[in-house]
């Protein structure tokens, strides 16, 4: 079984940073492509950024610029610097893994989130 487990959420002010950790753990094989998704309060889950293996990434229009997606092949994690944060980056903040494990195929699983509060 794989756990995503995220880390480094909390209260900012606008204008304000910060950094987000994902850690796969279990029998991993390979970790495919990695992301980050948000989901504000009243709206639908939507993709923030994402990572390939080979490292090519990928952003929503509204955080270019001033997020950073990046990964650490080598401790299986994930993370996401957040800059010039904004009230409307407050969310809770999901980690996703394309995941192949020994004894399964790979498939997606999911942090249980770690809530990001951008006060103004």
């Amino acid at each position: 079984q794989v756990q995503l487990v995220e880390s480094g959420g909390g209260l900012v002010q606008a204008g304000g940073s910060l950094r987000l950790s994902c850690a796969a753990e279990g029998i991993i094989a390979r970790i495919n492509a990695m992301a980050w998704h948000r989901q504000a309060p009243g709206k639908q889950r939507e993709l923030v950024a994402d990572i390939t293996s080979g490292g090519v990434t990928n952003y929503t229009d509204s955080v270019k610029g001033r997020f950073t997606i990046s990964r650490d092949i080598t401790r299986n994690m994930v993370y996401l610097q957040m800059d010039s944060l904004k009230p409307e980056d407050t969310a809770v903040y999901y980690c996703n893994a394309n995941v192949k494990t020994l004894y399964i195929p790979p498939r997606d699983y999911w942090g249980k989130g770690t809530l990001v509060t951008v006060s103004s």
